[in-house]
């Protein structure tokens, strides 16, 4: 896949400035290459790139003075997705996974995994371990929560969404991912963009998803089965969404919706194909 990333984002700040932490640039992977950034910051101030080293995270922070601040950026994405048929790809044991993963088992600040185990148990227990029984939590998860604009918020957790039965997409995420980590499988949020979702939905945004360790790799699912997978363009990977916020920041500010404009290439001769459903387990994601 190639897909042509164009993002803008608008800010209002009052007399006292403002601090931002932006995770806007696409991640790099041994199969998400990105080529072609280009970084534009209205205000002329310094700017401090920083790449996690252990999740390859992209941070950008900077102090923005009072007016307006305008944050562009745009980006070539090559995705080059690991596929294979999902009956094949099997659970890690928890004494098998690398160590970076174990993080990914525990409880978070939205995701509180212990106060799932019997729901957890109870649904998806007796079934064959696996990319199949993943695939079912995240269909469940789908069926059991309506996708509802604006019917959330920053306090909104995993045990909100079960009760409600009402979300966005950062909502389903966070319950597909407490389930799994409830049954011993490694879950993490990640927050991206992405490209083929249905216009009825609004217009285009951020993607919250989810990415699951299984079969020593990280593969895709989507619980709110609104999106094509296949279309993610990974930004930031964490334990929730307080970890990984397109957006984080201090002081008084306005905002306006992001501006988000995706396009795919689609290139025969270059073997570049448009995203579209599959039913195969996808991963963009080699290591731990």
């Amino acid at each position: 896949m190639r897909l042509e990333l164009d993002l803008q984002l608008r800010y209002l700040i009052d007399v006292q400035g403002a601090d931002f932490i932006f995770l806007i640039e696409a991640a790099k992977t041994a199969r998400q290459r990105v080529s072609g950034e280009q970084l534009l910051i209205s205000q002329s101030v310094p700017v401090s790139a920083v790449t996690d080293p252990v999740t390859g995270n992209r941070s950008l922070r900077l102090r923005a003075c009072c007016g307006e601040l305008l944050v562009s950026y745009r980006a070539t994405i090559d995705i080059v997705h690991h596929r294979i048929e999902p009956w094949m790809v099997e659970e890690v044991r928890v004494c098998d996974l690398p160590a970076a993963v174990l993080v990914y088992l525990y409880p978070s600040r939205y995701c509180q995994s212990d106060r799932f185990g019997a729901l957890a148990m109870r649904q998806f227990a007796h079934l064959v371990q696996g990319h199949t029984r993943v695939q079912a939590i995240s269909n469940w998860v789908e069926n059991w929560v309506t996708f509802r604009s604006n019917s959330s918020d920053g306090h909104t957790s995993a045990l909100d969404t079960v009760v409600d039965r009402v979300g966005v997409c950062r909502d389903f995420a966070h319950l597909m991912i407490a389930l799994c980590r409830a049954l011993s499988i490694p879950a993490r949020f990640v927050t991206g963009t992405d490209y083929g979702s249905d216009p009825a939905l609004g217009p285009p945004d951020f993607q919250a998803y989810v990415e699951v360790y299984l079969g020593h790799r990280w593969y895709l699912f989507d619980p709110t089965g609104t999106a094509v997978p296949m279309g993610f363009v990974r930004l930031a990977t964490g334990r929730d969404a307080a970890d990984v916020s397109f957006a984080t920041v201090f002081g008084n500010v306005q905002t306006e919706a992001p501006r988000i404009h995706e396009t795919a290439v689609a290139d025969a001769a270059a073997n570049l194909e448009l995203p579209w459903r599959s039913s195969l387990a996808l991963s963009s994601d080699d290591g731990p």
